[in-house]
């Protein structure tokens, strides 16, 4: 088989044969291009001299929990396994991506030189790099980075869900952590009763939380926008300044104050009660006191964010709009309930749907104000308190039970629910539309 090639595309076959058969075979043999073959060359090298490592990881990750029968328990521990598995699996994933590169640049330099009828020199071809190619190479520093810092923690998370890996049974390195398959999800979604239990109560309690906690915060702030916007009260600054201070105070800072004020022995409210005759309540230690407190301390933190967003939003709106449905004689409730709710929505519905997938996500307002108590009847088993939703239950069972693979199974359910409302809301963003991103 001769090096030359035809102008009529009938080299195509061998172009790729050779580039397939080795990275930037290809552009050594036939393109002439033997400075560009050799960086992609290089990079194939490089992988084959480290492939008795790889495949040494990824035995490791296939044989977890078992491959201490070959190495020994003192030198086998399945955490770091684990991880070094996934990252080995992204580093095959990133040397596949290049070699895909290297196979469509050799075809593209061909059909180059089918409608030319010349080779590029060495140099040309470099300088291709640095100008059609460059977005290729100026991106791949900064996608490597996003394999690794961002993925590869999000796919070892994955992982995890399917194996045993907790406390106090299998945790390295003293005890091996095994590959399970789906028991962990079995378990979670109606294999166990009570972590089935568990899970319902919390997973319907993360759903009213972010519900609740979304749309009273939106229309106590739009409330609050259009009595100062549409009103003629007087010292309007001084309101706008009043309101906005729960948003100004850190989180953490006034819901642990607010956590003190409502203890239920020593707390500066059931004090006052008392002080008026009024029975003290178990603000913080009866499940659906507490689930109506912390919705209510979010909406007292929450609104002036809504408030000042729509504030924004109706003082954009053109008074000539205002001016023509006075005109038509619509009065001051019609003109809010035709023209500036459903402009103040349309505007603010994106931001809507991200402030639930916040609150969904919303760990210091619940953790910060009640520990995600009060304790109820399986939280002796599962850990999951009576306003605990799945991200302060994730943080419970990792953080203080070490039940990583319980944990790992939430963390991806949560990924679950909230990817669709990010996608929602990114696809339907002006910029993403127009074919600007």
């Amino acid at each position: 088989m001769g090096t030359s090639l035809n102008t009529d595309g009938s080299s195509r076959k061998n172009v790729l044969i050779a580039s397939l058969a080795f990275m930037g075979l290809g552009h050594i043999i036939y393109l002439k291009q033997q400075i560009k073959g050799a960086i992609f060359a290089l990079i194939e090298v490089i992988f084959l001299i480290n492939l008795p490592t790889i495949f040494t990881k990824l035995n490791e990750l296939i044989k977890l929990g078992k491959i201490r029968e070959e190495l020994g328990a003192a030198r086998a521990n399945e955490q770091f396994m684990l991880i070094e598995g996934v990252m080995t699996l992204a580093v095959i994933g990133i040397f596949a991506c290049a070699y895909y590169i290297s196979v469509k640049d050799a075809l593209a330099e061909y059909r180059n030189f089918t409608f030319d009828g010349k080779l590029k020199a060495n140099m040309d071809a470099l300088r291709d790099m640095g100008g059609k190619s460059f977005p290729i190479f100026g991106l791949a520093p900064t996608v490597i980075l996003i394999v690794f810092f961002v993925v590869v923690p999000l796919a070892f998370s994955a992982c995890v869900a399917f194996t045993d890996f907790s406390l106090p049974y299998h945790y390295p390195p003293k005890n091996p952590i095994n590959w399970v398959g789906l028991q962990n999800f079995k378990d979670m979604f109606g294999g166990d009763a009570v972590w089935t239990k568990a899970f319902g109560r919390v997973a319907v309690w993360t759903l009213v939380w972010g519900t609740m906690a979304t749309f009273t915060s939106y229309f106590a702030g739009m409330l609050i926008a259009v009595i100062l916007n549409e009103t003629d009260i007087k010292l309007k600054p001084v309101f706008r300044v009043i309101f906005i201070l729960p948003y100004a105070v850190p989180a953490v800072v006034s819901t642990l104050v607010w956590k003190s004020m409502l203890n239920g022995q020593f707390g500066t409210i059931n004090k006052t009660l008392e002080k008026l005759s009024i029975p003290a309540q178990d603000w913080l230690t009866d499940p659906g006191l507490a689930k109506a407190v912390c919705l209510i301390i979010n909406l007292w933190a929450g609104f002036p964010y809504f408030m000042l967003l729509i504030m924004g939003t109706m003082t954009a709106i053109s008074a000539d709009v205002f001016e023509a449905a006075q005109i038509d004689g619509a009065n001051k409730v019609q003109i809010f309930w035709k023209i500036t709710l459903p402009l103040v929505i349309y505007q603010t519905l994106p931001l809507m749907i991200m402030s639930f997938t916040f609150n969904i996500n919303n760990f210091g307002m619940v953790y910060f104000l009640t520990g995600g108590g009060p304790v109820v009847s399986d939280t002796n088993t599962t850990f999951a308190g009576g306003t605990d939703i799945l991200v302060t239950w994730i943080y419970k069972l990792t953080v203080d039970q070490m039940r990583y693979n319980y944990g790992a199974v939430l963390a991806i359910l949560v990924f679950v629910v909230l990817a669709p409302f990010a996608i929602f809301n990114f696809v339907n963003t002006k910029s993403f539309k127009e074919g600007e991103v």
